[in-house]
């Protein structure tokens, strides 16, 4: 039986990916910092306004969601600035090897134990990620650079969240780790070119991105990872890109058979971490 936890997080997995499409198409109209400020920004205000009263305002709490704040905000940094000097299948697939990268720092840096069904997963989704992403490397220059430094913080950002979620208070953590996003965005926007139009697109995109893939999502990660593990968190969050492509091909994208297979594999590597333990146990 699939655990609950690792249930709502694939919704949010799938949340994050559909709504890819739209924030591509919203940052064509707004530069990218300060359509991250709106979005946590307005993340932030929600939170604040919906739970103020269940929020806790200690030193620890607030020191946790402000680290996971950095975090979060280095990753969207650095990932950004891999697009601009590495193609989009290049940086989305350097992202995902963050399924990699999590169940290593969390072995070595936090000594938690992976299972073999976990490992198994961890390489099919590798697998499936490579294929879907149809990524080619021919070279490592700054733009791949860009994009490691994102999925070391990706994976950082996993693991504590895993130990913070199990210590902290959670609206705490929630709440201003938004905000943390919201003021280092803020500080970057005089960097920016570009004017600022809030188009059709980019109101869309702040609705459903600020409703769905922020304030519920980064709720429910921080919620279900109390009761997950980081690596089973990170095998999970590789249907990102798979619920991405789906959306894709809905808007006119194609889907080719290479591809089909990597999605076929990410969801069998999630399939094998979740039910890889029961299965050997009823049947041997």
């Amino acid at each position: 039986m699939i655990n609950f936890a690792d249930f709502l997080l694939l919704i949010v997995a799938i949340f994050w990916g559909v709504t890819f499409k739209l924030v591509q198409n919203a940052i064509a109209d707004m530069p990218v910092f300060i359509f991250l400020f709106w979005r946590f920004f307005l993340s932030f205000l929600l939170m604040f306004i919906l739970f103020y009263k269940k929020i806790s305002f200690d030193k620890e709490s607030l020191k946790a969601a402000l680290l996971l704040g950095i975090f979060n905000f280095l990753v969207f940094s650095f990932q950004t600035f891999g697009l601009l000097y590495a193609p989009s299948s290049v940086v989305a697939f350097i992202t995902g090897l963050y399924v990699i990268l999590t169940p290593i720092v969390a072995f070595f840096i936090f000594k938690k134990r992976i299972s073999p069904y976990a490992i198994i997963g961890v390489i099919l989704a590798f697998l499936g990620i490579y294929l879907l992403t149809g990524a080619n490397i021919g070279s490592f220059g700054k733009g791949e650079l860009y994009t490691f430094i994102a999925t070391v913080f990706v994976a950082l950002h996993i693991n504590y969240t895993d130990i913070f979620s199990k210590k902290y208070n959670l609206y705490t953590l929630v709440t201003f780790q938004f905000l943390a996003v919201a003021l280092l965005s803020l500080i970057f926007i005089p960097f920016e070119k570009g004017s600022v139009t809030f188009s059709k697109d980019v109101i869309i995109a702040l609705t459903v991105t600020v409703l769905f893939a922020t304030v519920f999502a980064y709720f429910i990660q921080t919620y279900a990872q109390k009761f997950t593990t980081s690596t089973k968190t990170a095998i999970i969050f590789a249907m990102e890109p798979v619920s991405a492509a789906i959306f894709a091909y809905f808007y006119g994208e194609t889907l080719s058979l290479i591809q089909i297979t990597g999605a076929v594999l990410v969801i069998l590597a999630m399939l094998i971490s979740e039910l890889g333990d029961l299965f050997f146990r009823k049947f041997f």
